[in-house]
């Protein structure tokens, strides 16, 4: 862990450079202080800046990091996920960040290493504290548990792709006990090009009005989701509709139903939207915005909100013509994460548009890049 003293000095003194010179500057390690409490499973055992710099832009400073840090395991738990918030000033926009590595799988006294890759901002003239500060959100281990302040709700978030790598490992398990080598090779492949014909979609969100990025105003009009269903949902979508114009989504809303025998505390729907000429895009997931949202079994809620998004692809507006919804996760009051199953996901629709989680990328990566098959099944059996 960096030393205090003398992160704060050097922010002191790199800040009053930067001020005066009015010029782009290479930031310190000292300049950046890791925060590891002392009872974290985690210790630092090496961190580089590489090429991180600072530049003076009026009254802030736009700061490019590209930071690596090695980390250890210091506990008596395998870790499976982490997550890192990155801070240079609460309040300013653009101010702060995170990262969350998932699908690791680290043991007692093993190393491994994260990459912090972003830009914030920062007034110039705030010199008190170190000119970044990396805090630890949360550790997800093997078994679940979590450890953590978790200001982020990285508990849901981690353990949602972690249910998410452990449905699909089991995937390719299943196939490599039924089907062999050359049945996983041949699933390997078909994953690969699925993920090569993903359509791409940005999304841009405003909190109100019209998204600064919006096709030529066309008139409003309520559109109507409809909905997948996936037989072992614990939420059932019941109705839901936005006002449309052109590439604009407006205060989207969906009634769900909580029809499981536990209440639920956090429901996503997962959106997909047509293009008038029936193209199909994955636009993201329309998470509950009550914080305080507590369903008990039987009851609906709607799930409301307050946004305008725009839709774009290579640049170009996206017209949206029609909307699909899903269920795409659900966190129980006890903590507990459900998500879509493998055969959930083997809908037609949802095949062409949804990216693949985290950890079947992962996998394919380590067929594609870094030995094939024989590399593909040595991993899988580390599960």
């Amino acid at each position: 862990m960096w030393n205090n003293v003398k992160a704060l000095t050097a922010a002191i003194v790199f800040l009053g450079a930067t001020s005066l010179l009015a010029q782009d500057a290479a930031i310190p390690p000292g300049a950046v202080n890791i925060n590891l409490p002392d009872n974290s499973p985690l210790a630092l055992k090496s961190f580089t800046m590489a090429d991180s710099r600072a530049t003076a832009r009026g009254a802030a400073l736009a700061l490019d990091l590209h930071m690596s840090a090695t980390l250890v395991n210091n506990g008596p738990y395998r870790i499976h996920g982490v997550t890192l918030r990155v801070v240079a000033q609460e309040v300013t926009l653009g101010g702060k960040g995170s990262v969350t590595y998932p699908s690791l799988n680290v043991g007692p006294g093993e190393t491994f290493q994260v990459r912090i890759d972003m830009q914030l901002m920062r007034p110039s003239q705030v010199t008190g504290g170190p000119l970044v500060q990396v805090d630890l959100d949360g550790v997800l281990f093997q078994d679940l548990s979590f450890f953590g302040p978790d200001r982020l709700n990285s508990r849901r978030t981690m353990t949602a792709c972690e249910k998410e790598a452990q449905r699909d490992r089991e995937h390719f398990k299943r196939i490599l006990a039924q089907a062999g080598r050359t049945g996983l090779q041949r699933e390997m492949l078909e994953s690969m090009a699925r993920q090569s014909e993903v359509s791409q979609l940005a999304v841009t969100v405003k909190r109100t009005g019209r998204a600064v990025t919006s096709a030529a105003i066309a008139p409003e009009h309520d559109a109507e989701f409809a909905f997948l269903e996936f037989p072992d949902s614990p939420v059932k979508p019941m109705n839901g509709s936005a006002r449309i114009s052109g590439n604009e989504a407006r205060t989207p809303r969906i009634e769900v139903r909580n029809r499981s025998n536990r209440p639920v505390k956090y429901v996503e729907m997962g959106w997909i939207v047509s293009d008038p000429s029936g193209k199909q895009y994955m636009a993201g997931s329309l998470p509950s915005a009550d914080t305080d949202l507590i369903l008990p079994p039987g009851q609906s809620a709607r799930l409301l909100q307050e946004t305008t998004l725009s839709f774009s692809a290579k640049g170009q507006p996206v017209n949206v013509s029609k909307m699909v919804g899903f269920v795409n996760q659900v966190e129980f009051a006890d903590g507990n994460i459900w998500v879509p199953n493998r055969q959930n996901l083997d809908n037609a629709l949802l095949l062409k548009v949804l990216p693949p989680s985290a950890e079947e990328q992962r996998l394919t990566d380590i067929y594609r890049k870094r030995g094939g098959l024989d590399a593909l099944v040595a991993e899988l059996s580390k599960f």
